[in-house]
């Protein structure tokens, strides 16, 4: 068979910064040039929150079904559009604005929130310890059940009784395909080590050459704690050369601050999965050069969907101020997904990767707009950055 090299790909670049930082993306990848993946761009004004204004949702009805004929969605960001000065702006709750993300990751059942911490030369560094250079872990979130599944409602809204009931459900099928998917990317972690592609690590007592850490907090939330705990204890068997490890959520973000460089895998619930991710993310640099995606990885027909850590940052939007690093290294982990398939797609991703990189090494000192730094990104792509 021979390897794939058309993708369609639905960009959202949705509210505040989002647009700016997005246009920044599609540049660099732009740069690529014929050598890179070919990518068939189709930009959407929804979801956003002005799409809202106009029609009174944040996106159309047909909305799965129209993102469904694409191999992957490139998503800015969501939430206040800015800018944070204007007092008659249009703005939602958050529980609206941010909505599309929860229905799209549903939608799709994108099961997988896969967060990278690593530490980039150039990124700030917030820990003085110089081990936190150190720092290269995989935070994996469960995407979708636990404590985002919306169950639950207000009863006697506005009254001096009025009650709110948030109720998390867990299911041994999304423990059980979660903690898998972590043992298996600890694994691919060993081969990139014994590769060369990451820093060789050592666990266990140097018997294993990653680790898996799970999240829970089973002494207060025992009945989900427990399942998860039981569910990964029976499958560390099967993944005898993975070193395991399991931390109480408090413990973890404690940890996570004063020795982050001991971690690895982090698997966790979509609520501490979603905490801890953040932090990781301040750790190495900030949400400005922190990637994410969604996936599901037991079915490549489902478009992902690629955004970067961040906000929406009304309090910069528009003014040509957010660094566009954490949607670059964002684009070039959707080419990572794609060249599973696509051998120019995963060039693509490593030539990206180095010149971002590259960029946030030499203008470190230096305050550069959006549209700058993407033109130095593009341009050390076409001069042949990461050859």
């Amino acid at each position: 068979m021979s390897p794939r090299r058309e993708w369609k790909v639905a960009v959202l670049p949705g509210d505040g910064i989002g647009p700016e930082v997005t246009s920044a993306a599609l540049a660099v990848l732009r740069a690529l040039g014929p050598d890179g993946p070919r990518l068939e761009l189709t930009e959407f004004p929804w979801p956003a929150t002005a799409y809202h204004h106009e029609h009174g949702c944040m996106m159309p009805e047909d909305w799965r079904e129209r993102l469904a004929r694409f191999d992957a969605i490139l998503l800015g960001a969501l939430g206040d559009p800015g800018p944070a000065d204007d007092p008659d702006r249009y703005r939602l709750s958050d529980g609206v604005s941010l909505s599309p993300l929860l229905e799209i990751r549903r939608g799709f059942d994108q099961w997988v929130c896969e967060r990278p911490a690593r530490w980039i030369e150039g990124a700030p560094q917030f820990l003085a310890d110089p081990r936190a250079r150190e720092v290269d872990m995989l935070v994996i979130r469960e995407n979708s059940e636990g404590e985002y599944v919306g169950q639950g409602g207000r009863l006697r809204p506005g009254t001096a009784d009025e009650v709110a009931t948030q109720v998390s459900v867990f299911t041994r099928f999304g423990a059980e395909r979660i903690i898998r998917h972590a043992f298996e990317q600890a694994r691919r972690r060993t081969a990139a080590r014994e590769a060369g592609e990451l820093p060789r690590r050592s666990f266990a007592g140097g018997r294993a050459g990653s680790q898996v850490c799970l999240v829970t907090k089973r002494n207060a939330l025992r009945h989900w704690g427990e399942l998860y705990t039981q569910v990964f204890e029976e499958l560390a068997p099967e993944y005898p050369d993975v070193a395991t490890h399991h931390e109480l959520v408090d413990a973890a973000c404690m940890k996570f601050v004063t020795s982050p460089w001991l971690f690895d895998v982090v698997v966790g619930s979509n609520l501490h999965g979603d905490i801890l991710t953040d932090l990781a993310a301040v750790l190495c640099g900030g949400m400005g050069v922190a990637p994410s995606c969604n996936l599901n990885p037991s079915d490549r027909r489902r478009p992902p969907m690629f955004e970067p850590t961040h906000g929406s940052a009304p309090d910069i939007a528009g003014r040509n101020r957010a660094g566009p690093a954490a949607m670059i290294l964002t684009a070039a982990t959707m080419l990572d997904w794609m060249g599973e398939e696509d051998p120019a797609a995963a060039d693509g991703a490593r030539r990206m990767r180095a010149a971002m990189e590259a960029e946030l090494k030499a203008s470190a000192a230096a305050a550069r707009g959006t549209r700058e730094t993407a033109e130095a990104v593009a341009r050390r792509l076409q001069e042949g950055a990461g050859r």
